[in-house]
């Protein structure tokens, strides 16, 4: 079975390159910290922001990260995922999201679920470049709405995951990856529950998934 690092993508505009953290020293060394403690298995202490860090700083590391998370778990699923098996992009009958960014589709579409993962991975990839979001230059200080900015990012990239465990477990199942998935969904729910991220709404597609790993199980 090939890994899910191995595998390649017929659409690189959806499965991206790996995106590197800040250029800035700090950035660096956040990355490093971050790489560090994911060795150690415990992802209560691997979302803490370390001590004497900005915030915000703490937030752009993680921020990137999560991107290449979700683009690469979503890449290994990319063949199974198409027009015609999710015209919709949904998270079970009861929960199905439209797309708009506010400036070049500002009314919500339907499109099917590859076409919004695309978009939406293009709309992260369009934040995570501008450096007055995103600054790269030492000292270069963050918006004042860079935290809203983040929120968004993490409340979009929840609805990948989203659509994945609703539309493509037994997929992943066949795969050998429910572990890695799980691995990640869980450092995913744990570092937006501790900033608090994503609205207790957004969550409920996979409340179940989700209760357990706030409770500690």
């Amino acid at each position: 079975m090939q890994s899910l690092f191995g595998r390649s993508s017929r659409n690189q505009r959806t499965f991206r390159p790996k995106k590197s953290a800040p250029a800035r020293d700090k950035g660096m060394k956040l990355k490093r910290h971050i790489d560090a403690t994911l060795g150690s298995g415990n992802l209560r202490e691997v979302v803490r922001l370390p001590v004497g860090e900005d915030l915000n700083e703490w937030l752009a590391v993680n921020t990137v990260d999560f991107f290449n998370q979700v683009s690469l778990l979503y890449g290994t699923l990319m063949e199974f995922c198409t027009p015609a098996t999710c015209p919709t992009m949904s998270a079970g009958p009861k929960y199905e999201y439209r797309w708009a960014d506010g400036v070049k589709i500002k009314r919500p579409i339907e499109v099917s679920a590859p076409k919004y993962v695309e978009y939406l991975m293009d709309w992260i990839e369009a934040q995570l470049d501008e450096e007055s979001i995103f600054p790269q230059k030492l000292g270069a200080p963050f918006p004042p709405n860079f935290r809203d900015v983040a929120k968004t990012i993490f409340k979009r990239l929840f609805r990948v995951y989203a659509h994945i465990y609703h539309s493509h477990f037994q997929m992943i199942l066949k795969l050998q990856e429910e572990a890695h998935l799980n691995t990640c969904f869980k450092h995913f729910v744990l570092f937006t529950s501790e900033f608090q991220l994503i609205d207790r709404a957004e969550l409920a597609p996979l409340s179940e998934l989700i209760e357990p790993i706030w409770r500690g199980h």
